[in-house]
């Protein structure tokens, strides 16, 4: 211990990667449905490697943070803005009331249960699994006049806080809405989101079909239906069959088709659709024949993100009538970064990610009339990224001092809230400000666990002894937070606003920033019902919490 004491003192930062590769060992290791996660690993190796005594420079601790914070307003920024409306009204106050009765119930604790101010602020970080809170915390600690002595005394309590709520708010959260709540309603998860779906799908036809079940075949044009247009021709296609003229044999040229384009005898067209609409119906275009030059139709697969505003608040069935629905297959929707269930009843929202499969030419046309074409890239627009975080750290700077307290956002907020700008930005306007998804995992993961990992560090002897201390205190306290504010917002959700389960319990889970809970649900309701409640209570919820490390630290100082 004394030799690896040595070399870390020399050399911190291998001190820092020993914890991340630590860390994320202990994070993979799972348990029944429970999975430790690379956060609480890279805290618990923070704490172990800080027992050889080595010092990390705060500059390093917050630098990592920033780009966290960054990242995570950036997801949710589009999200976030969206809920800025009446119709959103619903599942905003449900995850105001959540994040509220956790703050309040916090609060009341501290004192009950002789808490100081670094394991109540932890507590609460912990039990809503939700690390802003921990950072913002400790910024808003430091900017209270503390010395070095108690700043260093606070973070070594937060952290012992947040480690032992963490792990209990993570099991807390999943139980009570995989094994509480459907006993409470009288019905399973899976039974409320079956119904939701039939909701929303009704009987009519699917609005996606397998990609195997689509093919193309060329037929030669009857000269009864000569002299005729390809639209009058696909208008007597049913929508859902989703048939359609891709090109034209026209001589030795091949033609691709529009939509006045008018047919002539001799012509020989590949029509691509549903292989058993081909098969019982298309013959009596004309007699199908061999092309393979004409057949060979290149498909490709791309993102288009939903920013047009005549297709925004449209639902999947509205927009599947739309002629240009014929040409393109819909693969997935991604929402805040998670994937949504495909049904007619979908609402698209601004920001939403279409995975969509098509020529090329379809593919753009289709963009053009829904957003923009996201092509894969793999440069950061880190001008971009780095003025955002600039800006939101400037206008977290600012500050109301009253002796050595100082009130203020913090720049922990302002680079939360300058994400949240950004991503924004870019949802709307899409020729600037990429950030590919790697690089965010970087920024979000990464960023985020070199922070734990060093507050662990800094925290060192002190953590163990602090468990040993607080760790009854902290096991009840995150039970009861997340029974109450899980509690009421369900109640209100159900009962008031008439909610179905399946998307309340998402909602609740986003709220909770709990991505193990939203997991947890999804596989207990064997459906992705849950996600189109996460996406909004995520987004709101975050900065909800955030806000709370400044206001629990300063109402308990």
């Amino acid at each position: 211990m004394q030799l690896i004491g040595s070399i870390f003192g020399a050399h911190p930062e291998l001190a820092l990667f020993c914890s991340l590769a630590i860390g994320y060992a202990l994070g993979k290791i799972t348990i029944g449905s429970f999975k430790v996660g690379s956060v609480a690993g890279c805290l618990l190796a923070g704490v172990l490697v800080g027992q050889t005594g080595v010092v990390v420079s705060d500059d390093v601790k917050q630098a990592f943070f920033l780009l966290f914070l960054f990242s995570i307003g950036y997801r949710t920024g589009p999200q976030f803005f969206r809920s800025l409306n009446l119709g959103a009204l619903p599942q905003i106050a449900i995850t105001v009331l959540l994040c509220v009765v956790a703050l309040v119930t916090a609060m009341l604790l501290a004192p009950l249960m002789g808490l100081s101010v670094g394991i109540a602020a932890g507590l609460l970080a912990g039990a809503v699994t939700e690390s802003a809170t921990l950072g913002v915390a400790i910024d808003a600690f430091a900017k209270t006049g503390a010395d070095p002595a108690a700043q260093q005394i606070f973070e070594a309590e937060i952290a012992t806080g947040f480690a032992v709520a963490y792990f209990v708010g993570v099991i807390a959260t999943i139980v009570f809405h995989t094994q509480v709540t459907p006993r409470i309603f009288g019905r399973s998860l899976k039974e409320a989101c079956a119904e939701y779906e039939a909701e929303l799908d009704g009987d009519q036809h699917p609005v996606v079909s397998q990609h195997r079940d689509f093919e193309a075949r060329a037929y030669r044009i009857n000269p009864d239906f000569a002299g005729q247009t390809v639209a009058t021709l696909e208008e007597h296609v049913p929508p859902h069959v989703r048939a359609y003229f891709d090109r034209v044999r026209r001589g030795d040229n091949i033609l691709p088709t529009t939509k006045d384009m008018i047919l002539q005898e001799g012509d020989i067209a590949a029509i691509a659709g549903l292989r058993s609409y081909l098969i019982d119906h298309a013959p009596v275009l004309g007699e199908e024949v061999e092309d393979p030059e004409l057949l060979d139709l290149p498909v490709e697969t791309n993102d288009i993100v939903v920013t047009n505003s005549d297709v925004v608040n449209k639902t999947l069935g509205e927009l599947s009538q739309h002629p240009q629905a014929r040409t393109i297959f819909l693969r997935g929707i991604m929402r805040s970064g998670e994937r949504l269930p495909i049904f007619r009843g979908v609402t698209l929202h601004k920001g939403d990610v279409l995975t969509v499969s098509g020529t090329r030419r379809h593919i753009e046309d289709a963009a053009a009339a829904l957003g923009y074409l996201d092509r894969e890239t793999k440069e950061t627009d880190m001008v971009f990224v780095a003025f955002f975080i600039l800006l939101g750290g400037l206008i977290g700077i600012p500050a109301l001092k009253f002796g050595a307290l100082e009130l203020g956002l913090g720049t922990s907020v302002g680079v939360l809230l300058g994400g949240l700008v950004a991503g924004w930005l870019r949802s709307i306007r899409r020729t600037f400000g990429f950030v590919p998804e790697a690089t965010l995992w970087i920024f979000d993961s990464v960023g985020l666990c070199v922070f734990v990992a060093c507050v662990g560090i800094t925290s060192g002897t002190s953590f163990v002894t602090g468990v040993m201390e607080s760790g009854p205190s902290l096991i009840l306290g995150s039970v009861v937070i997340v029974l109450l504010a899980h509690g009421s917002a369900v109640f209100v959700g159900h009962k008031v606003f008439g909610i179905n389960e399946g998307v309340l319990a998402g909602t609740c889970c986003g709220a909770g920033t709990s991505a193990p809970g939203l997991a947890a649900v999804q596989e207990a309701a064997q459906s992705q019902v849950p996600t189109l409640g996460y996406g909004l209570g995520y987004a709101v919820g975050n900065v909800l919490l955030a806000l709370w490390g400044s206001v629990i630290v300063l109402v308990l100082i």
